[in-house]
């Protein structure tokens, strides 16, 4: 059977569409993944044969029109949600030419798509296959389909469709005890498999210090020019406190860092591995980033940095597995404290290890190729 995976613009998306494409291709079924050109590594960097469709940037289609006109930020939550799923939209769009010449050179049986790849739906409804809708961490909120589907009106329109085309079957990684609300169509729970972008390990990265460790990062997108002043932030937030402290950040960036060396260690480390000896992670509320913490079972300070961010970390505060603390509340003052006050309180996590133990009992990916093939199969 041929199945088509579909990522986002970002590693994040490639890495939690991974575990079930490489599960497939292991079990003899032949796996393409098409993504944006800057993402092409990340994918066959997993070993997954991949195809470029845009070379567009996730930015560029979030800040461009198709016009090539520049566009401003909305200041309100909802508005930007919206305006994240214009940007969607767009992407999907930019996707299509490259996806139609694909689909008819090598004929898919079923398509995949990430959560926000709504090219998926539309290139399924034009070739008649099935397509699966597959999340990327613990979930995105309907006001981005919203934006996507006003975005999307034009081509929409020339399928003859009223809205957004709806998945024969949602492949969902985030532990149930965390899902915001009920799936829009047939839901397949599937554990949630680490993916990062690896490199040489040294015996400290997995084996655990003398004092607590304390991992701080910012995600794999940081850069010089951006979100360099938000990590710092971090950093000076808890560099005072007794723990070995781990700044998990690209080697350009790490090297920025204002921090003693005798006593952080920064640079790209694959969090897969490191946080099975942490005791606590300080980061921005990315979902992959979540999903690893909870697998590891990690307790959490939560910085969201983007508004679709703070309910997921909300539901993994009220499970007692983190505190999440918002844009207003975000000073040094409060995070050091919220960060004593977990490290310093059993109950964080012991609710950490429950979500763990509950990520280890859902279906596995190998487990999860069976649904993919009776979806294909009708």
């Amino acid at each position: 059977m041929k199945m088509l995976f579909l990522t986002g613009g970002s590693p994040a998306t490639v890495f939690a569409l991974a575990p079930l494409a490489v599960a497939a291709r292991l079990q003899g079924h032949q796996v393409l993944v098409a993504s944006p050109d800057e993402m092409v590594p990340f994918a066959s960097g997993v070993g997954l044969p991949t195809v470029p469709v845009t070379s567009g940037t996730m930015r560029q289609f979030m800040f461009r029109d198709r016009d090539d006109h520049a566009l401003g930020l909305p200041a309100g939550p909802h508005e930007r949600l919206r305006f994240n799923g214009r940007g969607f939209g767009r992407f999907a769009a930019a996707s299509l030419p490259a996806l139609r010449g694909l689909a008819a050179d090598w004929g898919p049986d079923l398509v995949v798509g990430g959560s926000l790849c709504y090219a998926a739906g539309l290139i399924t409804h034009e070739s008649g296959v099935p397509f699966v809708r597959h999340t990327w961490d613990l979930g995105e909120p309907p006001g981005i389909d919203a934006g996507a589907a006003e975005e999307l009106a034009p081509e929409l329109s020339a399928l003859g469709l009223t809205g957004l085309p709806e998945a024969g079957l949602w492949v969902d990684i985030c532990p149930p005890s965390l899902r915001a609300a009920p799936a829009p169509g047939p839901r397949q729970s599937m554990r949630f498999v680490p993916y990062n972008e690896q490199r040489a390990l040294r015996p400290w990265m997995y084996r655990g210090g003398d004092r607590p460790r304390v991992c701080v990062t910012a995600g794999s997108r940081v850069s010089r020019e951006a979100e360099v002043a938000y990590l710092q932030e971090l950093v000076d937030s808890v560099a005072d406190l007794d723990v070995e402290l781990v700044v998990a950040a690209p080697e350009a960036v790490a090297k920025d860092l204002k921090a003693d060396p005798e006593r952080v260690r920064a640079g790209w480390i694959p969090l897969d591995v490191l946080l099975t000896t942490c005791r606590l992670i300080v980061h921005h509320g990315g979902g992959q980033t979540s999903l690893t913490a909870l697998d590891a079972g990690v307790p959490q300070l939560l910085i969201p940095n983007l508004p679709k961010m703070l309910p997921p970390c909300e539901r993994v505060s009220a499970r007692g597995a983190a505190i999440t603390l918002p844009e207003d509340r975000q000073t040094t003052a409060r995070l050091r404290a919220a960060a004593e006050e977990i490290l310093h309180t059993p109950s964080y996590l012991a609710a950490a290890r429950e979500i763990s133990a509950e990520i280890a009992e859902q279906p596995a990916p190998a487990e999860v190729v069976a649904a993919l093939e009776a979806l294909a199969h009708g």
